[in-house]
């Protein structure tokens, strides 16, 4: 019986989802009807499947552009975003068993922060040619140091409350260094900055997106494929220990793959807020498991929806687009105030 309700779960969230893609694509300061996406999306799964291009009739279309340039890239980024952040949030929560850790909570957040700062208010380029690619480069080095120097200290560290606490004192540097370089900058530098660390998915490009797929979906099935030893460490590294896991080694697979899951997002659409706290929590409510098995395909699919839905709220609730991190906190707020107070969270 169980089964069949993981599996009617899983196919309703797919159902959802193939409505926000639909949605995402059709809501927008120009209203483009859901009958004229499905149209453009049948035409490319058939171009695609033929290995052709885009056919005469499809171009001719008034929205192929907007929804081909525009809408689609930035609708398959909130979802492959939200699926990265909410399973990084899982797999966390999971390794220090506390379900109020979050993707961020290692400092990653604060040190790409910290590099976009250099770049954008100090003008350092790290000895690269960013161009019009700075920001992305300078997020996507900041995420990759301190993600590496968090698997660093995760080799020499026995305790995950210590290694929590370090990754947490990593972000109030990074956040002071920031602090001291926003002082000492222009006022424009500044404002920009900070429209960058309100999170956006709005400016991906098809290259972005296609780099976020290649990183997300195996690492997303790395975690899946760790699902037994997910369980494991879910009873304690004691007991871990005595059946013979290495949880060392576990240890540094869960940061990696959690790490490489933000780092790719927090890149390319800026700091995502609370997806990667709240949607792991509201898997766990919606199957009432702490099997990982079924943990992590439900929340990879309802992090995707619940981005892809938060985004389009983003841009339709008023005349002037919001900040996404604005209306996922908004969301993921009360959601987590329920769940800790009325019901109660069980790893």
């Amino acid at each position: 019986m169980r089964k069949s309700r993981y599996a009617a779960t899983l196919l309703g969230l797919s159902v959802l989802l193939l409505l926000s893609i639909i949605l995402g694509i059709s809501i927008g300061p120009v209203h483009i009807s859901p009958s004229t996406v499905l149209e453009v999306l049948k035409q490319q799964l058939l171009d695609a499947l033929s290995h052709g291009s885009a056919t005469t009739s499809l171009e001719t279309n008034p929205y192929y552009d907007i929804i081909v340039g525009i809408r689609e890239p930035r609708t398959f980024a909130a979802i492959l975003g939200g699926a990265a952040l909410a399973v990084a949030g899982l797999l966390l929560q999971i390794l220090f068993r506390n379900p109020i850790v979050g993707p961020y909570v290692l400092g990653i957040s604060s040190c790409a922060t910290l590099f976009v700062a250099l770049a954008i208010l100090a003008g350092v380029t790290f000895g690269l040619q960013l161009a019009a690619h700075a920001v992305v480069v300078a997020a996507f080095i900041g995420a990759v140091v301190d993600s590496v120097l968090i698997l660093a200290i995760a080799n020499f560290v026995r305790s995950v409350i210590t290694l929590l606490v370090l990754g947490m004192l990593i972000g109030y540097f990074c956040s002071a260094v920031t602090n001291i370089l926003i002082v000492f900058s222009e006022q424009r530098k500044v404002h920009y900055l900070i429209l960058w660390t309100f999170g956006s998915f709005a400016n991906y490009l098809w290259n972005e997106v296609e780099l976020t797929l290649v990183v997300v979906v195996p690492l997303v099935l790395a975690s899946l494929a760790m699902s037994k030893v997910l369980n494991v460490l879910l009873m304690g590294e004691e007991y871990a220990y005595t059946i013979g896991v290495s949880v060392r080694i576990v240890r540094v697979a869960v940061i990696g793959i959690a790490s490489g899951l933000t780092a790719v997002v927090t890149s390319f659409a800026g700091p995502i807020a609370f997806i990667g706290v709240a949607v792991p929590l509201m898997a766990r409510a919606l199957v009432r498991t702490s099997n990982n098995l079924v943990l992590v395909p439900t929340t990879a699919l309802l992090g995707a929806v619940v981005t892809c839905l938060c985004d389009i709220a983003a841009r339709a609730m008023f005349a002037i687009e919001l900040p996404i991190s604005t209306v996922t906190s908004i969301l993921g707020v009360p959601v987590l105030t329920y769940m800790l107070l009325r019901r109660g969270v069980k790893m």
